[in-house]
């Protein structure tokens, strides 16, 4: 990998690292600021809680947006066992969580880890283990503590309405794929500390007026609903590209979405990104997804009069345990610069 692309996967680890659930996201918001900081920028918390930055530039100002809230859960109700049952946060599958290792974030009292299990999880006792339904109501978390009752998970510190994460896995091959859960979109989110970072280093200005956002409430539909500079003329959604049957992206391309589940992005601005990827000679696809939201769409929603389009790098297994590789992160990175200039 280059050095651009080192940074960037760095840059991912480290926000995989950190668990943020949309509602719990100061955490992640704080190393965004920490890091852009040190990259040399002055940013912002918004009062949802997402950062936004000003990359310099001059005129026909863009937004482009990432997002680092994630799927989690919250605490449902505490069974009479001392397990926990499950609320999502977003479109958290409980089939895509069944068996993995999470974490209780307590308001007061620490962490304490667990794992979602089927009720009744062992198969030498549980005929029917094959044939039950995965519903979070049908699931509860084992608590990795010595508790057997309602009354002594909650003397824990344990309650109703406390943040549940689960483990990413981040694993990058040497093959170059990457491989974790929540690469929607903290893979998104450092493609563009990278590009901030590849401005600094160049000591270039973009081509145009530039400001990242990173939004925290994405996941549940309303992240890109406020905080949209009053100059800012488009906005742009970096976030995943849909890698699946009917698609053309691959892991290994940028995504340039033409139309999903809210309509069609703007077609002045797909146009001039199908152009840039042409011109440039970056690997890409032009998709339509058809289960899908953005938060350029949330900005509209808002009532935003502005421009919108979305790309990102491919990923496949989506609100899984994701996969992508290296090249789709420098193919996005690279369309980011060519269209911005």
């Amino acid at each position: 990998m280059n050095q651009e692309m080192t940074y960037c996967v760095e840059q991912l680890k480290a926000l995989c690292a950190i668990h943020s659930p949309s509602g719990k996201t100061d955490k992640a918001a704080d190393y965004l600021m920490k890091e852009l900081t040190a990259l040399g920028y002055e940013s912002k918390k918004t009062r949802k809680g997402g950062v936004v930055v000003c990359l310099g530039g001059e005129g026909n100002p863009l937004l482009a947006m990432a997002h680092v809230d994630t799927l989690g859960a919250v605490v449902a109700s505490i069974k009479s066992n001392g397990r926990l049952v499950l609320s999502p946060v977003g479109g958290l599958q409980p089939e895509n969580c069944e068996a993995e290792n999470c974490v209780i974030l307590t308001r007061f009292d620490g962490e304490y880890s667990g794992t979602l299990q089927l009720n009744n999880a062992s198969v030498h006792v549980n005929g029917d283990y094959s044939s039950k339904s995965r519903k979070f109501e049908e699931m509860e978390v084992v608590i990795d503590e010595n508790t057997s009752s309602e009354d002594e998970t909650r003397k824990l510190g344990i309650e109703i309405g406390d943040f549940v994460c689960f483990d990413p896995r981040t694993v990058i091959t040497e093959s170059g794929y990457i491989k974790s859960r929540f690469l929607d979109d903290k893979l998104s989110a450092a493609i563009l500390l990278a590009y901030a970072k590849s401005l600094k280093d160049s000591g270039k200005e973009p081509g145009r007026k530039v400001y990242l956002h990173f939004t925290v409430y994405e996941e549940v539909g309303h992240g890109a609903a406020g905080s949209v500079p009053e100059d800012v003329t488009e906005v742009l959604s970096v976030d995943m590209g849909c890698v699946g049957d009917g698609l053309r992206c691959t892991e290994r391309q940028v995504s340039i979405c033409a139309k999903d589940s809210g309509g069609p992005y703007d077609n002045s601005v797909t146009t001039a990104l199908v152009k840039a990827a042409r011109d440039n000679e970056i690997d890409y696809a032009v998709d339509v997804y058809p289960h899908y939201g953005s938060d350029a769409e949330a900005a509209l929603r808002a009532g935003y009069d502005v421009r919108h389009g979305l790309i990102g790098a491919g990923v496949y297994a989506s609100h899984g345990y994701e996969r992508s590789h290296v090249d789709g992160a420098e193919n996005t990175l690279k369309l980011l610069k060519a269209y911005i200039g």
